[in-house]
């Protein structure tokens, strides 16, 4: 157990930083058609007209997260809404003090908190607010001992749906399996197991999702669509600048797909060197040392 704890906590700040590069990369061209375009590097302003580097709601969502648990030391879904709100109405959390993305799902369960509804019943439930709002957000808890209904819980929190909180669950346990060591093909193929993708209609592409080819492949805002694009561009490179180059280059849902994309990557081959994130893009992210504190943060808590 102590092996994996420090196996853990040297993926931290990678797991995150990829999330936050990935995001990054897809910012400028958030909503652009597929093959109406080609990223290859660090680019900015297009769509939200912001600099390179900056950074969307799926980070700072996340950052939110990975605040509470580094500063709780365990997994509070009341606290973690509370810090979506700093963030919503205070601009915390952001890379310049300001909110300019927010998937309207998402702002409409944090706003149903700030006006005293329960955090637990603020989430959509209907099969149309299954975007990808709670999968975008959910990997710091890979980092701390938890159980699925906390999972849930987390990401009920703006995605109430069934099929939102499974794709959250799978998401988990790929990260969980490669904290744990597994080799990544291992990883993929331990999802093709479990009984959300070979019982579940929606989910069941995952057991082949390297197969598939590029054209097959959905990049829009729905979750599960989300999850199979980034699943593929993991299952079809071999290092993190082609994942989340990969992930961006699909199109649509860019910043997001890349986000969830480079969260795994980074776990996986870490940073610098010949297939990690590149030092050149982590120089670019504003706020990067206040990130590496937070990760800190939930590091130590980790070593208790």
């Amino acid at each position: 157990m102590e092996e994996r704890k420090e196996q853990s906590m040297d993926k931290v700040y990678a797991g995150i930083m990829g999330l936050v590069v990935g995001d990054a990369l897809g910012v400028p061209v958030e909503f652009q058609k597929r093959g109406a375009f080609r990223v290859t590097d660090m680019t900015g302003y297009g769509t939200y007209n912001q600099p390179p580097g900056t950074w969307s709601d799926d980070s700072s969502l996340t950052l939110a997260t990975l605040e509470s648990l580094g500063r709780l030391g365990r997994i509070d879904p009341e606290d973690i809404m509370q810090n979506f709100v700093l963030w919503l109405e205070e601009g915390k959390f952001t890379p310049y003090g300001e909110v300019f993305d927010v998937g309207v799902g998402t702002r409409r369960a944090i706003l149903r908190y700030a006006d005293g509804t329960d955090a637990q019943a603020c989430g959509g439930t209907s099969h149309m607010d299954n975007g990808n709002g709670a999968l975008m957000r959910i990997l710091p808890l890979a980092f701390l001992p938890h159980t699925p209904q906390e999972v849930r819980q987390v990401g009920r929190l703006t995605h109430a749906h069934e099929i939102s909180q499974t794709a959250c669950g799978l998401y988990i346990h790929l990260a969980e399996v490669l904290l744990a060591g597994m080799p990544l093909q291992d990883a993929m193929a331990s999802l093709a197991q479990l009984p959300p993708v070979t019982q579940t209609e929606e989910f069941r592409r995952i057991a082949w999702i390297g197969r598939l080819s590029r054209d097959e492949i959905r990049s829009s805002g729905y979750v599960v669509d989300t999850l199979e694009a980034a699943l593929w561009c993991l299952w079809t490179t071999g290092n993190y600048r082609d994942c989340v180059l990969a992930a961006v280059n699909l199109g649509e849902d860019t910043d997001t797909v890349a986000a969830v994309a480079g969260g795994i990557a980074g776990l996986y081959y870490g940073t610098g060197g010949e297939t990690g994130i590149p030092e050149e893009w982590m120089r670019q992210i504003p706020r990067r040392e206040w990130i590496q504190g937070l990760c800190d943060g939930l590091e130590r808590k980790m070593r208790v």
